[in-house]
Protein backbone atom coordinates (compact mmCIF):
# COMPACT_ATOMS: atom_id res chain seq x y z
CA UNK A 1 0.00 0.00 0.00
CA UNK A 2 1.22 3.49 -0.83
CA UNK A 3 -0.17 6.94 0.17
CA UNK A 4 0.75 10.19 -1.54
CA UNK A 5 -0.55 13.74 -1.28
CA UNK A 6 -0.78 16.51 -3.85
CA UNK A 7 -1.42 20.00 -2.51
CA UNK A 8 -3.61 21.82 -5.02
CA UNK A 9 -3.23 25.09 -3.08
CA UNK A 10 -2.93 26.23 0.56
CA UNK A 11 -6.47 25.05 1.35
CA UNK A 12 -7.04 22.02 -0.88
CA UNK A 13 -5.23 18.72 -1.32
CA UNK A 14 -5.79 15.29 -2.83
CA UNK A 15 -4.61 12.14 -1.07
CA UNK A 16 -4.12 9.07 -3.26
CA UNK A 17 -4.12 5.62 -1.68
CA UNK A 18 -2.86 2.70 -3.76
CA UNK A 19 -3.82 -0.71 -2.36
CA UNK A 20 -2.23 -3.89 -3.67
CA UNK A 21 -4.14 -7.15 -3.78
CA UNK A 22 -1.75 -8.65 -1.25
CA UNK A 23 -2.89 -6.02 1.28
CA UNK A 24 -6.33 -7.58 1.61
CA UNK A 25 -6.29 -10.96 -0.22
CA UNK A 26 -5.37 -13.06 2.82
CA UNK A 27 -8.14 -11.53 4.97
CA UNK A 28 -10.70 -11.92 2.16
CA UNK A 29 -9.70 -15.58 1.76
CA UNK A 30 -10.06 -16.16 5.50
CA UNK A 31 -13.55 -14.61 5.60
CA UNK A 32 -14.69 -16.59 2.54
CA UNK A 33 -13.39 -19.82 4.12
CA UNK A 34 -15.52 -19.13 7.17
CA UNK A 35 -18.49 -18.41 4.90
CA UNK A 36 -17.90 -21.77 3.20
CA UNK A 37 -18.15 -23.58 6.53
CA UNK A 38 -21.49 -22.02 7.40
CA UNK A 39 -23.02 -21.32 3.95
CA UNK A 40 -26.45 -22.84 3.38
CA UNK A 41 -26.80 -23.22 -0.39
CA UNK A 42 -29.41 -25.57 -1.92
CA UNK A 43 -27.83 -28.71 -3.46
CA UNK A 44 -24.81 -28.74 -1.16
CA UNK A 45 -24.24 -30.06 2.31
CA UNK A 46 -23.22 -27.54 4.92
CA UNK A 47 -19.43 -27.04 4.77
CA UNK A 48 -19.18 -28.79 1.38
CA UNK A 49 -19.96 -25.81 -0.88
CA UNK A 50 -17.23 -25.39 -3.54
CA UNK A 51 -14.95 -22.45 -2.82
CA UNK A 52 -15.41 -21.18 -6.36
CA UNK A 53 -19.14 -20.85 -5.82
CA UNK A 54 -18.58 -19.03 -2.49
CA UNK A 55 -16.19 -16.60 -4.16
CA UNK A 56 -18.62 -16.02 -7.01
CA UNK A 57 -21.48 -15.29 -4.63
CA UNK A 58 -19.70 -13.37 -1.85
CA UNK A 59 -16.21 -12.50 -3.11
CA UNK A 60 -16.88 -9.01 -4.46
CA UNK A 61 -18.87 -7.86 -1.42
CA UNK A 62 -16.21 -9.14 0.99
CA UNK A 63 -13.44 -7.52 -1.06
CA UNK A 64 -15.22 -4.16 -1.09
CA UNK A 65 -15.78 -4.34 2.66
CA UNK A 66 -12.15 -5.17 3.42
CA UNK A 67 -10.80 -2.51 1.05
CA UNK A 68 -13.03 0.10 2.69
CA UNK A 69 -11.74 -0.91 6.13
CA UNK A 70 -8.16 -0.49 4.92
CA UNK A 71 -8.97 2.87 3.35
CA UNK A 72 -10.59 4.27 6.49
CA UNK A 73 -7.85 3.00 8.81
CA UNK A 74 -4.94 4.04 6.62
CA UNK A 75 -6.40 7.46 5.80
CA UNK A 76 -7.07 8.23 9.47
CA UNK A 77 -3.57 7.10 10.43
CA UNK A 78 -2.04 9.17 7.63
CA UNK A 79 -3.86 12.37 8.68
CA UNK A 80 -2.71 11.84 12.28
CA UNK A 81 0.92 11.09 11.40
CA UNK A 82 1.15 13.98 8.96
CA UNK A 83 -0.58 16.27 11.49
CA UNK A 84 -2.97 17.53 8.85
CA UNK A 85 -5.64 19.84 10.24
CA UNK A 86 -8.58 19.17 7.94
CA UNK A 87 -12.03 20.73 7.77
CA UNK A 88 -15.07 18.51 7.42
CA UNK A 89 -14.24 14.97 6.32
CA UNK A 90 -12.18 13.63 3.39
CA UNK A 91 -14.34 13.22 0.28
CA UNK A 92 -13.75 10.23 -2.01
CA UNK A 93 -13.43 11.15 -5.67
CA UNK A 94 -16.15 9.28 -7.59
CA UNK A 95 -14.97 6.56 -9.99
CA UNK A 96 -17.11 5.34 -12.87
CA UNK A 97 -16.14 1.70 -12.51
CA UNK A 98 -13.71 -0.20 -10.31
CA UNK A 99 -12.12 -3.49 -11.34
CA UNK A 100 -12.12 -5.30 -7.99
CA UNK A 101 -10.06 -8.13 -9.49
CA UNK A 102 -7.16 -5.82 -10.42
CA UNK A 103 -3.77 -6.28 -8.78
CA UNK A 104 -3.72 -2.59 -7.78
CA UNK A 105 -6.62 -0.40 -6.67
CA UNK A 106 -6.27 3.40 -6.54
CA UNK A 107 -8.50 5.83 -4.63
CA UNK A 108 -8.40 9.62 -4.40
CA UNK A 109 -9.71 11.68 -1.48
CA UNK A 110 -10.23 15.45 -1.51
CA UNK A 111 -9.16 17.31 1.63
CA UNK A 112 -10.14 20.77 2.82
CA UNK A 113 -7.21 22.12 4.83
CA UNK A 114 -7.49 24.46 7.79
CA UNK A 115 -6.08 27.92 7.01
CA UNK A 116 -3.16 29.50 8.84
CA UNK A 117 -3.81 32.92 10.36
CA UNK A 118 -2.86 35.28 13.16
CA UNK A 119 -5.19 36.56 15.86
CA UNK A 120 -4.98 40.12 17.17
CA UNK A 121 -7.04 40.66 20.27
CA UNK A 122 -6.05 44.29 20.69
CA UNK A 123 -7.45 46.37 17.87
CA UNK A 124 -7.56 50.14 17.56
CA UNK A 125 -11.04 50.34 19.08
CA UNK A 126 -11.61 49.07 22.60
CA UNK A 127 -14.49 46.69 23.38
CA UNK A 128 -16.82 47.84 26.13
CA UNK A 129 -16.89 45.73 29.27
CA UNK A 130 -19.91 46.71 31.34
CA UNK A 131 -19.91 46.84 35.13
CA UNK A 132 -23.58 46.87 36.10
CA UNK A 133 -24.43 48.48 39.42
CA UNK A 134 -27.52 47.92 41.51
CA UNK A 135 -28.39 51.55 42.29
CA UNK A 136 -30.43 52.81 45.25
CA UNK A 137 -33.67 53.06 43.26
CA UNK A 138 -33.41 49.40 42.19
CA UNK A 139 -32.69 48.24 45.75
CA UNK A 140 -35.55 50.33 47.15
CA UNK A 141 -37.85 48.86 44.52
CA UNK A 142 -36.76 45.34 45.48
CA UNK A 143 -37.45 46.05 49.15
CA UNK A 144 -40.91 47.37 48.36
CA UNK A 145 -41.60 44.29 46.24
CA UNK A 146 -40.46 42.06 49.12
CA UNK A 147 -42.73 43.89 51.52
CA UNK A 148 -45.64 43.46 49.12
CA UNK A 149 -44.80 39.80 48.52
CA UNK A 150 -44.84 39.01 52.24
CA UNK A 151 -47.56 41.46 53.11
CA UNK A 152 -51.21 40.63 53.61
CA UNK A 153 -53.00 39.72 50.38
CA UNK A 154 -56.46 41.22 50.00
CA UNK A 155 -58.68 40.08 47.14
CA UNK A 156 -60.60 42.69 45.15
CA UNK A 157 -63.33 42.68 42.54
CA UNK A 158 -62.13 45.68 40.53
CA UNK A 159 -58.71 47.05 39.61
CA UNK A 160 -57.60 50.28 41.24
CA UNK A 161 -54.31 52.11 40.80
CA UNK A 162 -51.49 50.33 42.66
CA UNK A 163 -53.22 46.93 42.65
CA UNK A 164 -51.65 43.60 41.78
CA UNK A 165 -53.14 41.88 38.73
CA UNK A 166 -52.61 38.25 37.76
CA UNK A 167 -53.48 37.20 34.22
CA UNK A 168 -52.34 35.78 30.90
CA UNK A 169 -50.69 37.67 28.05
CA UNK A 170 -51.48 35.95 24.75
CA UNK A 171 -50.65 36.27 21.07
CA UNK A 172 -50.83 33.01 19.13
CA UNK A 173 -48.92 34.20 16.07
CA UNK A 174 -46.03 35.60 18.12
CA UNK A 175 -45.95 32.49 20.32
CA UNK A 176 -46.75 34.43 23.48
CA UNK A 177 -48.67 32.79 26.32
CA UNK A 178 -47.39 34.07 29.64
CA UNK A 179 -49.12 33.84 33.00
CA UNK A 180 -47.77 36.67 35.11
CA UNK A 181 -48.50 39.06 37.94
CA UNK A 182 -47.93 42.80 37.58
CA UNK A 183 -48.84 46.01 39.36
CA UNK A 184 -50.45 48.99 37.68
CA UNK A 185 -47.42 51.18 38.40
CA UNK A 186 -45.50 49.08 35.86
CA UNK A 187 -47.79 50.29 33.03
CA UNK A 188 -46.56 53.16 30.88
CA UNK A 189 -48.83 56.01 29.88
CA UNK A 190 -52.31 57.09 30.86
CA UNK A 191 -53.99 55.24 27.98
CA UNK A 192 -52.62 51.85 29.08
CA UNK A 193 -53.43 52.51 32.74
CA UNK A 194 -56.96 53.54 31.83
CA UNK A 195 -57.59 50.14 30.18
CA UNK A 196 -56.74 48.31 33.41
CA UNK A 197 -58.19 50.56 36.12
CA UNK A 198 -61.81 49.59 36.66
CA UNK A 199 -61.46 46.21 34.95
CA UNK A 200 -62.79 43.07 36.65
CA UNK A 201 -61.87 39.38 36.89
CA UNK A 202 -62.55 37.68 33.54
CA UNK A 203 -62.18 40.86 31.48
CA UNK A 204 -59.96 40.63 28.38
CA UNK A 205 -57.85 43.72 27.72
CA UNK A 206 -56.15 44.34 24.37
CA UNK A 207 -52.91 46.33 24.36
CA UNK A 208 -49.85 46.86 22.14
CA UNK A 209 -46.49 45.63 23.40
CA UNK A 210 -44.60 48.73 22.25
CA UNK A 211 -44.59 51.30 25.04
CA UNK A 212 -46.59 49.07 27.38
CA UNK A 213 -44.26 49.13 30.40
CA UNK A 214 -42.19 51.74 32.21
CA UNK A 215 -39.07 49.65 32.79
CA UNK A 216 -36.83 48.79 29.82
CA UNK A 217 -36.64 45.14 30.86
CA UNK A 218 -40.28 44.72 31.93
CA UNK A 219 -41.64 43.59 28.57
CA UNK A 220 -39.26 40.65 28.42
CA UNK A 221 -39.97 39.78 32.06
CA UNK A 222 -43.75 39.80 31.89
CA UNK A 223 -44.10 38.24 28.42
CA UNK A 224 -41.29 35.74 29.15
CA UNK A 225 -39.24 36.54 26.02
CA UNK A 226 -35.53 37.40 25.83
CA UNK A 227 -34.52 41.04 25.78
CA UNK A 228 -33.46 41.04 22.13
CA UNK A 229 -36.89 39.75 21.10
CA UNK A 230 -38.58 42.21 23.45
CA UNK A 231 -36.62 45.09 21.96
CA UNK A 232 -38.12 44.60 18.48
CA UNK A 233 -41.53 43.31 19.59
CA UNK A 234 -44.42 45.43 18.37
CA UNK A 235 -47.57 43.30 18.35
CA UNK A 236 -51.04 43.33 19.84
CA UNK A 237 -51.60 41.05 22.82
CA UNK A 238 -54.58 40.23 25.00
CA UNK A 239 -54.46 40.13 28.78
CA UNK A 240 -57.10 38.00 30.51
CA UNK A 241 -57.52 39.00 34.16
CA UNK A 242 -57.56 36.06 36.57
CA UNK A 243 -57.05 37.71 39.95
CA UNK A 244 -57.06 41.22 41.44
CA UNK A 245 -55.35 41.82 44.78
CA UNK A 246 -53.94 44.58 46.89
CA UNK A 247 -51.21 44.03 49.42
CA UNK A 248 -50.39 45.63 52.71
CA UNK A 249 -46.65 46.11 53.20
CA UNK A 250 -44.88 43.67 55.54
CA UNK A 251 -42.79 45.16 58.36
CA UNK A 252 -39.02 45.19 57.85
CA UNK A 253 -38.34 43.23 61.02
CA UNK A 254 -36.27 40.25 62.10
CA UNK A 255 -39.08 37.83 61.33
CA UNK A 256 -39.07 38.93 57.68
CA UNK A 257 -35.25 38.91 57.48
CA UNK A 258 -35.15 35.33 58.80
CA UNK A 259 -37.77 34.23 56.27
CA UNK A 260 -35.69 35.65 53.46
CA UNK A 261 -32.16 34.58 54.39
CA UNK A 262 -32.24 32.27 57.41
CA UNK A 263 -31.93 32.99 61.08
CA UNK A 264 -29.83 36.06 61.95
CA UNK A 265 -28.06 36.21 58.57
CA UNK A 266 -29.44 39.73 58.14
CA UNK A 267 -30.32 41.85 61.19
CA UNK A 268 -30.82 45.41 59.95
CA UNK A 269 -32.27 47.27 56.98
CA UNK A 270 -28.75 48.38 56.06
CA UNK A 271 -27.59 44.76 55.99
CA UNK A 272 -30.67 43.89 53.93
CA UNK A 273 -29.77 46.52 51.34
CA UNK A 274 -26.15 45.35 51.23
CA UNK A 275 -27.29 41.73 50.74
CA UNK A 276 -29.73 42.60 47.98
CA UNK A 277 -27.12 44.76 46.24
CA UNK A 278 -24.49 41.99 46.33
CA UNK A 279 -26.93 39.35 45.04
CA UNK A 280 -28.21 41.60 42.24
CA UNK A 281 -24.72 42.59 41.08
CA UNK A 282 -23.66 38.94 41.03
CA UNK A 283 -26.51 38.22 38.59
CA UNK A 284 -25.72 41.35 36.59
CA UNK A 285 -22.09 40.20 36.28
CA UNK A 286 -23.27 37.09 34.44
CA UNK A 287 -25.16 39.24 31.93
CA UNK A 288 -22.17 41.54 31.55
CA UNK A 289 -19.86 38.57 30.96
CA UNK A 290 -22.18 37.11 28.32
CA UNK A 291 -22.32 40.46 26.56
CA UNK A 292 -18.53 40.70 26.61
CA UNK A 293 -18.18 37.15 25.28
CA UNK A 294 -20.59 37.94 22.43
CA UNK A 295 -18.83 41.21 21.58
CA UNK A 296 -15.33 39.69 21.58
CA UNK A 297 -16.59 36.81 19.41
CA UNK A 298 -18.05 39.33 16.95
CA UNK A 299 -14.82 41.33 16.95
CA UNK A 300 -12.64 38.28 16.34
CA UNK A 301 -14.77 37.03 13.44
CA UNK A 302 -14.83 40.47 11.81
CA UNK A 303 -11.13 41.23 12.31
CA UNK A 304 -9.41 37.87 11.82
CA UNK A 305 -9.05 37.50 8.08
CA UNK A 306 -8.45 34.16 6.35
CA UNK A 307 -9.79 32.18 3.42
CA UNK A 308 -11.69 28.92 3.66
CA UNK A 309 -11.87 26.03 1.14
CA UNK A 310 -15.35 27.18 0.22
CA UNK A 311 -15.99 24.88 -2.76
CA UNK A 312 -14.84 21.83 -0.76
CA UNK A 313 -16.95 22.72 2.29
CA UNK A 314 -20.06 23.23 0.17
CA UNK A 315 -19.48 19.84 -1.44
CA UNK A 316 -18.91 18.27 1.99
CA UNK A 317 -22.12 19.80 3.36
CA UNK A 318 -24.11 18.03 0.66
CA UNK A 319 -23.51 14.65 2.33
CA UNK A 320 -22.57 15.61 5.92
CA UNK A 321 -26.08 15.57 7.36
CA UNK A 322 -28.80 12.97 7.63
CA UNK A 323 -30.30 14.09 4.31
CA UNK A 324 -28.39 14.77 1.09
CA UNK A 325 -28.51 18.42 0.02
CA UNK A 326 -28.58 19.87 -3.47
CA UNK A 327 -25.79 22.21 -4.55
CA UNK A 328 -28.01 25.25 -3.92
CA UNK A 329 -29.08 23.96 -0.51
CA UNK A 330 -25.46 23.27 0.46
CA UNK A 331 -24.44 26.76 -0.67
CA UNK A 332 -27.21 28.29 1.43
CA UNK A 333 -26.22 26.17 4.43
CA UNK A 334 -22.59 27.21 4.03
CA UNK A 335 -23.52 30.88 4.00
CA UNK A 336 -25.54 30.44 7.19
CA UNK A 337 -22.81 28.51 9.01
CA UNK A 338 -19.68 30.26 7.70
CA UNK A 339 -19.51 32.70 10.61
CA UNK A 340 -19.68 29.92 13.21
CA UNK A 341 -17.08 27.90 11.27
CA UNK A 342 -14.72 30.86 11.36
CA UNK A 343 -15.16 31.39 15.10
CA UNK A 344 -14.65 27.67 15.80
CA UNK A 345 -11.29 27.87 14.02
CA UNK A 346 -10.35 31.04 15.90
CA UNK A 347 -11.44 29.57 19.23
CA UNK A 348 -9.55 26.32 18.62
CA UNK A 349 -6.37 28.24 17.81
CA UNK A 350 -6.69 30.38 20.93
CA UNK A 351 -7.21 27.29 23.08
CA UNK A 352 -4.16 25.51 21.66
CA UNK A 353 -1.85 28.55 21.48
CA UNK A 354 -2.60 29.66 25.05
CA UNK A 355 -3.07 26.28 26.76
CA UNK A 356 -6.74 26.80 27.57
CA UNK A 357 -7.64 23.14 27.21
CA UNK A 358 -9.89 21.56 29.84
CA UNK A 359 -8.43 18.50 31.57
CA UNK A 360 -10.20 15.86 33.64
CA UNK A 361 -9.10 17.20 37.04
CA UNK A 362 -10.23 20.72 36.16
CA UNK A 363 -13.59 19.35 35.08
CA UNK A 364 -13.97 17.44 38.36
CA UNK A 365 -13.11 20.56 40.35
CA UNK A 366 -15.56 22.63 38.30
CA UNK A 367 -18.31 20.06 38.88
CA UNK A 368 -17.52 19.94 42.60
CA UNK A 369 -17.89 23.72 42.99
CA UNK A 370 -21.17 23.68 41.11
CA UNK A 371 -22.52 20.88 43.32
CA UNK A 372 -21.54 22.70 46.52
CA UNK A 373 -23.26 25.87 45.29
CA UNK A 374 -26.43 23.94 44.46
CA UNK A 375 -26.39 22.19 47.85
CA UNK A 376 -26.01 25.56 49.58
CA UNK A 377 -29.12 26.84 47.80
CA UNK A 378 -31.08 24.03 49.44
CA UNK A 379 -29.67 24.72 52.88
CA UNK A 380 -26.90 22.09 52.89
CA UNK A 381 -24.04 24.45 53.68
CA UNK A 382 -21.41 21.95 54.87
CA UNK A 383 -21.65 18.73 52.83
CA UNK A 384 -19.01 16.07 53.47
CA UNK A 385 -16.31 15.40 50.89
CA UNK A 386 -17.82 11.98 50.25
CA UNK A 387 -21.29 13.43 49.58
CA UNK A 388 -19.84 15.84 47.02
CA UNK A 389 -17.58 13.20 45.46
CA UNK A 390 -20.48 10.77 45.04
CA UNK A 391 -22.54 13.35 43.16
CA UNK A 392 -19.55 14.37 41.03
CA UNK A 393 -18.89 10.72 40.14
CA UNK A 394 -22.47 10.31 38.91
CA UNK A 395 -22.20 13.47 36.85
CA UNK A 396 -18.85 12.46 35.34
CA UNK A 397 -20.34 9.15 34.21
CA UNK A 398 -22.90 11.03 32.07
CA UNK A 399 -21.29 11.88 28.72
CA UNK A 400 -23.86 14.56 27.86
CA UNK A 401 -23.33 16.25 31.22
CA UNK A 402 -19.54 16.07 30.86
CA UNK A 403 -19.78 17.66 27.41
CA UNK A 404 -22.03 20.44 28.71
CA UNK A 405 -19.73 21.21 31.64
CA UNK A 406 -16.66 21.07 29.42
CA UNK A 407 -18.20 23.68 27.13
CA UNK A 408 -19.08 25.87 30.12
CA UNK A 409 -15.58 25.64 31.56
CA UNK A 410 -14.00 26.34 28.18
CA UNK A 411 -16.19 29.44 27.80
CA UNK A 412 -15.14 30.57 31.27
CA UNK A 413 -11.46 30.09 30.43
CA UNK A 414 -11.86 32.04 27.20
CA UNK A 415 -13.74 34.81 29.00
CA UNK A 416 -10.99 35.12 31.62
CA UNK A 417 -8.40 35.17 28.82
CA UNK A 418 -10.30 37.92 26.98
CA UNK A 419 -10.53 40.01 30.14
CA UNK A 420 -6.76 39.84 30.57
CA UNK A 421 -5.68 40.20 26.95
CA UNK A 422 -8.30 42.03 24.88
CA UNK A 423 -8.40 45.79 24.58
CA UNK A 424 -11.30 46.66 26.86
CA UNK A 425 -12.81 49.80 28.33
CA UNK A 426 -14.78 49.51 31.57
CA UNK A 427 -18.13 51.27 31.67
CA UNK A 428 -20.10 51.40 34.91
CA UNK A 429 -23.84 52.00 34.74
CA UNK A 430 -27.16 50.96 36.26
CA UNK A 431 -29.07 47.91 35.06
CA UNK A 432 -31.77 50.00 33.37
CA UNK A 433 -29.11 52.08 31.65
CA UNK A 434 -27.35 48.87 30.54
CA UNK A 435 -30.54 47.47 29.02
CA UNK A 436 -31.25 50.79 27.31
CA UNK A 437 -27.75 51.06 25.85
CA UNK A 438 -27.45 47.43 24.77
CA UNK A 439 -30.98 46.79 23.58
CA UNK A 440 -32.06 50.33 22.74
CA UNK A 441 -34.86 50.56 25.30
Amino acid sequence: MNITRENKDALNAVVTINIEKKDYAEQVEKILSNYRKSANIPGFRKGQVPMGLVKKQYGKAVTIDEVNKILQESLGKYLTEEKLDVLGSPLPTPQEEIDWDAEMLSFDFELGLSPTFDIKLKGRKAITHYAIEADDSLIDEQITNIQKQYGQLISKAEVAQGDEITGVFFNDEAGIESTTTLTTDKLKGKSNLKKFVGAKVGDIITVKTKGLFVGPSDLGTYLKVDQETAHDLNVQVTFTIQEINTRGLADLDQELFDKLFGKDVVKTVTELKDKLKADAEKQFAQQSDQKLLNDVTEYLVENTKFDLPQAFLQKWLQTAGEETLTEDEAKSEYEKSEKSMRYQLIESKLIVDHNLQVDFEQLKSFASERIKAQMAQFGQLNPTDKEVEDVVARIMSNQDEVKRMSEQLTSQKLLDFYKENAKLKLKTLSYDAFVKEVYGK
